[in-house]
């Protein structure tokens, strides 16, 4: 029977019904994969080129030629070759597929490299063997470059598949002097060295954590590209422009400020602009604050700037034609048919603004009121009633 790789449960997840076309390895895993043109065969000829993506560790994914036309399908563990030696990797995808993805993301075709075999017993117990020695390499890692006083900090390492070769992806903020650091590693570790710096969302990507939203990082869950992220973003979106609720894990400003971005810009088109001032018989009126969803305009008076008055966007418009026009508008308050209530947002006038308020008794009043119409009104009722209890049963 076919298993999950991280249930205990001995069994697919319910509907998941992969048939070797779902590259997760298991329910959790990151950058999972699913061929939904497994059930299509093209048409194949005889020189027919078969690609495959294969993937190593975290997020690292490459592409191979398979010249020998093994029999690979999605999972299977393959040896690959590498710069220096063979590599081994989980196959994430095969089929047509691939070719979409080799131009989504500009493969070069001279830097292909070859499928050589499926693993066998022993190329994955030595690969596994050094992904256990992953852990210990790099605190040890970090323990040269502190002796050394370097400025840096080793966050993930990784072997290849054969062991010759070892990955040690670091963080800094400037240049970093590796030619005694090189020689260092290379007599603790006996392979070859290999450095590679990464910006600090990576490395969050390769730790993982949790957000201050609850879920998992997305970064080390599912998102797979780093866009730019700056404060124009906050802005657009109402946010106060504070750091500290503002950035994510990797002390940068969280990339989740983009999911939202395109709605809020497409809505904003509709509204006046934010530096709108309203003039009005009492004052100049600024715009305060700007509320998508409901479709209206916050405005204070500069003397008295704790009162906002919400205006829905269609009658500022027709308050800025009639300013443009040398037309005073009325004070803010008598705009509208209804009161509008001041709305001390800060309660700075309160003095009871930090007491804990009484629970109403609406509760109590309306069990009052329902025990009163159930009652008889008049006298009338209350003798009926007695005479109803009062007649005796008759006998058959």
């Amino acid at each position: 029977m076919e298993t999950c790789g991280s249930c205990s449960s001995n069994e697919l997840p319910k509907g998941c019904k992969n048939h070797k076309a779902c590259g997760t390895g298991n329910c959790n895993s990151k950058l999972s994969v699913f061929n939904w043109l497994s059930d299509i065969h093209p048409p194949v000829s005889n020189n027919h080129i078969q690609y495959i993506e294969v993937r190593f560790k975290d997020d690292r994914k490459d592409f191979y030629i398979n010249d020998s036309s093994l029999p690979i399908a999605i999972g299977d563990i393959v040896a690959v070759e590498a710069n220096s030696g063979h590599d081994i990797g989980i196959v994430s995808l095969t089929g047509e597929l691939v070719k979409i993805q080799m131009r989504k993301k500009k493969a070069k075709m001279e830097e292909i490299h070859k499928v050589y075999r499926k693993a066998s017993p022993k190329d994955i117990d030595i690969w596994q063997n050094f992904r256990n020695k992953e852990n210990n390499v790099m605190l040890e890692a970090r323990r040269i470059a502190r002796g050394l006083g370097l400025q840096m900090k080793i966050c993930n390492v990784e072997y290849q598949g054969d062991g010759t070769k070892v990955t040690l992806y670091y963080t800094s903020e400037g240049r970093v002097d590796f030619r005694q650091l090189i020689k260092d590693y290379a007599m603790a570790f006996r392979s070859k060295i290999d450095m590679r710096q990464i910006g600090y969302r990576q490395e969050s990507a390769k730790v993982g954590g949790i957000g201050s939203c609850g879920r998992e990082l997305c970064c080390s869950t599912w998102l797979t590209d780093f866009r730019s992220v700056n404060t124009v973003a906050a802005r657009y979106q109402q946010l106060s422009i504070n750091p500290q609720k503002l950035a994510g894990q990797c002390g940068k400003l969280k990339c989740c400020l983009n999911f939202e971005l395109d709605t809020y810009v497409d809505a904003l088109v509709d509204f006046p602009p934010s530096q709108t001032v309203l003039e009005t018989e009492r004052g100049k009126a600024y715009c305060i604050k700007v509320d998508v969803f409901r479709n209206q305009m916050w405005f204070t008076y500069t003397d008295n700037s704790i009162s906002w008055y919400p205006i829905d966007i269609y009658d500022v418009r027709k308050l800025i034609e009639l300013n443009n026009k040398g037309v005073l508008i009325k004070p803010l308050d008598e705009l509208q048919e209804k009161e509008i209530l001041k709305i001390d947002l800060i309660e700075e006038n309160n003095l009871n603004r930090f007491e804990k308020r009484p629970k109403s008794n609406n509760k109590k009043k309306s069990k009052n009121n329902s025990r009163q119409n159930k009652e008889p009104k008049n006298s009338t009722e209350r003798q009926g009633t007695n005479q109803k209890k009062k007649s005796p049963k008759r006998s058959n």
